[in-house]
């Protein structure tokens, strides 16, 4: 009998600490948090360039790029009213997302228009909430857009990077201090910025052997040289970065761009 009430009480005590973690973690969502020291923001902003110029670095954290860009072909792909059959994420960074419909016209250009600029395009809008302090909301964002994702998921290897990436920012956003929260969403915001850029560079490089490439594929679309795409897509990729940036750095530099940021304008 005493073996068992303690059972319970424990089961009980365990049950009020989840229920008031989650309470606080509802209230953090609707709220701002406390901008973190410029020490942090510059420090992960280093380390994230770093992780993007390091060869051995970027070969395993390239997943993560891949994830969004395959997440702007399957979200663009929902919104144009393609039907979105299935993403599939491999060992060696490449990915593939099919969707059904129209073999031409606007929403398969957007749609195969979509995956190069989703990486900087995901990383100037977590610079957007952080310079708006909305760290917790930017969180719990990626783990909900990842769950969607994770639906339409069809390999292993693709399965098991979005489970460890999802699971990842939602250890460090239920357990993780504010610290911690605040140098992984910042690290993630930089390290998209800086790695926007990269793949485009790669995909020019490599369009001789990769004839089907997306900037190919839009070429035969729109009759558009694909040289101009990956233009296009380079553009993004740093005007991106120099936003980014701008917000992720205000309240360390004084520079402001109203609405997104808490700083006083000069």
């Amino acid at each position: 009998m005493v073996g068992d009430s303690r059972s319970r009480y424990g089961s009980a005590v365990n049950t009020a600490e989840l229920a008031e973690r989650g309470s606080t973690i509802l209230d953090r969502l609707t709220t701002t948090q406390t901008p973190p020291p410029w020490q942090l923001v510059i420090g992960t902003g280093a380390i994230a360039l770093l992780l993007v110029v390091f060869r051995p670095t970027w070969r395993i954290l390239r997943n993560i790029v891949t994830i969004a860009h395959e997440g702007g072909h399957a979200f663009t792909a929902l919104l144009t009213g393609r039907r979105l059959n299935s993403i599939r994420l491999h060992s060696d960074t490449s990915g593939l997302t099919v969707s059904s419909g129209k073999p031409y016209g606007f929403g398969m250009i957007l749609t195969s228009a979509a995956g190069y600029p989703a990486p900087a395009l995901v990383g100037l809008g977590y610079a957007a909430l952080l310079g708006a302090h909305r760290i917790t909301l930017m969180l719990w964002l990626t783990i909900a857009l990842l769950l969607v994702l994770l639906v339409k998921v069809r390999n292993g290897y693709g399965l098991l990077s979005m489970v460890v990436t999802g699971g990842i920012v939602f250890v460090v956003s239920w357990f993780g201090t504010d610290t911690t929260q605040a140098a992984l969403a910042y690290s993630a915001a930089w390290f998209l910025l800086f790695a926007a850029v990269r793949p485009v560079i790669e995909l020019q490089r490599n369009r001789r052997h990769e004839p089907n490439s997306d900037a190919d594929q839009l070429a035969r679309l729109t009759r558009i040289p694909g040289l101009v795409w990956v233009l296009l897509f380079g553009l993004v990729a740093l005007c991106s970065l120099v936003l980014g940036a701008r917000l992720l750095l205000a309240d360390t530099t004084g520079v402001c761009v109203p609405p997104l940021t808490h700083s006083t304008c000069a």
